[in-house]
């Protein structure tokens, strides 16, 4: 584990710290689709993702879910550290995108890391700055883009996160993270395909341009 730590991190942590990060993290493979942190449970550790990427949503008080933005290899939840410390219980549904391997780092780890190891401080706050600038574009996504526009950008980050032009997916699951109905999503996507830029299969779509 020490020498995979050393490849994605040895730019960015002292080698004093990734021995750290290898003695106290917990090591975690999950499946595409499995739940990794459920709205309203209390967060003892963060994830430290390796491979893969997870989606985290925000749920409403209907149970529908609007998703806030993804997590890819070499990052970490900003909102998962914020329950921690405040010992909250969980207002975020963080979903496996695809199949991940993580580390979960005990939230004690947290405060102590940030007053030894300058590059573990950098990397919390760096954490905190990318994950609000995504939470702002999410919002001006939702408040000056028409669903058009949304879907399109949809489509365009699942391409970019799993280095695939073939994305699989149903229309019920985009509604649902673009908090809109299936009906609206198969119209859209069947106005895209009649418009030459995506073409529909089972369960999948192609993107073309």
């Amino acid at each position: 584990m020490i020498q995979e730590l050393k490849q994605y991190f040895e730019a960015d942590f002292e080698p004093a710290l990734i021995d750290e990060i290898s003695r106290v993290g917990t090591f975690m493979e999950v499946s595409e689709g499995k739940d990794l942190i459920k709205p309203g449970q209390y967060i003892r550790s963060i994830p430290l993702l390796l491979e893969g990427s997870i989606k985290i949503l925000r749920p409403d008080a209907e149970g529908d879910e609007l998703l806030l933005y993804h997590l890819e290899r070499g990052e970490t939840c900003a909102m998962s550290m914020t329950c921690c410390l405040s010992d909250v219980r969980s207002e975020i549904h963080a979903v496996a995108e695809t199949n991940v391997r993580l580390l979960m780092i005990p939230v004690s780890k947290m405060e102590y890391w940030s007053s030894k190891y300058k590059t573990w401080r950098h990397f919390v706050m760096d954490s905190y700055h990318i994950r609000m600038m995504e939470l702002l574009e999410s919002l001006d996504n939702i408040a000056f883009n028409n669903m058009d526009t949304r879907l399109k950008h949809y489509l365009e980050e699942k391409v970019k996160i799993l280095n695939n032009m073939h994305i699989e997916t149903t229309h019920k699951d985009i509604a649902a993270d673009l908090h809109t109905s299936r009906v609206v999503v198969s119209r859209l996507l069947k106005k895209m395909e009649n418009n030459g830029t995506i073409k529909l299969h089972r369960n999948s779509i192609e993107m073309l341009s």
